[in-house]
């Protein structure tokens, strides 16, 4: 079995997102969100990891981060999805991305915007 360390990235009341590590490599991610009596996960890995080794991965999810929350739940519900990082997004990149179309149009018109 891999050694897997899973590192928290958000919290709210009712649900926790992780990165999940093995050697230092990140190979996906988990997001869980608590009910009443069910947790419910979202798990993303790569296309590469067996059926095995996902079995695996969601039973150390479960006794390492679910059943520590939520011991006396009555069901775990994993929806896993596999393929590879696209890429990733935030607020930033997309405020850099609009200052610089500002300056473009600032340049090439007469310092009006249309």
């Amino acid at each position: 079995m891999r050694d897997y360390y899973f590192e928290r990235e958000c919290r709210t009341p009712n649900s926790e997102c992780y990165a999940i590590e093995v050697d230092g490599n990140e190979i996906g991610r988990v997001d869980i969100h608590f009910t009443a009596s069910v947790a419910y996960a979202t798990l993303c890995v790569g296309e590469d990891l067996s059926d095995e080794d996902t079995r695996d991965l969601i039973a150390e999810i479960d006794e390492k981060l679910v059943l520590t929350t939520d011991p006396f739940r009555e069901d775990f519900v994993v929806t896993v999805w596999t393929g590879r990082e696209a890429a990733v997004y935030s607020d930033e990149d997309f405020a850099e991305e609009e200052e610089e179309e500002e300056e473009e149009e600032l340049e090439e018109g007469n310092g009006h915007r249309a």
